[in-house]
């Protein structure tokens, strides 16, 4: 059974921290190219960034380059994503995403974790 599990979601003042975790299962996780995403209330889904677990070969949104870092544990299945100085705009469910590098039709998408930044 594919399961995409986030957690580390919560409230953070402006220029606060958090770090996102995203556990994966029943799959095989450098098969996939991982990614982060985030919807705001209102807005479209929006891309964040990704990376391949296999090369370690990231790429971010230019919204959140210099200031998030995505990573991944190959041996425990998991990727992070590290957010720094965390802006009000910021606010939005932020999901896991999983893409078989050779066949795009297979992906799974992980259920959310909310991300609050306010004073």
């Amino acid at each position: 059974q594919v399961q995409l599990v986030e957690s580390g979601g919560g409230l953070v003042q402006p220029g606060g921290s958090l770090r996102l975790s995203c556990a994966a299962s029943g799959f095989t996780f450098s098969n996939y190219r991982m990614r982060w995403y985030r919807q705001a209330p209102g807005k479209e889904r929006e891309y964040v960034a990704s990376i391949a677990s296999t090369d370690g070969s990231t790429n971010y949104a230019d919204s959140v380059k210099g200031r998030f870092t995505i990573s991944t544990d190959n041996a425990k299945n998991m990727m992070y994503l590290q957010m720094n100085s965390l802006k009000p705009e910021d606010t939005a469910v932020y999901s896991c995403n999983a893409v078989h590098k050779i066949f795009p039709n297979f992906y799974y998408w992980g259920q959310g974790t909310q991300v609050t930044v306010s004073s």
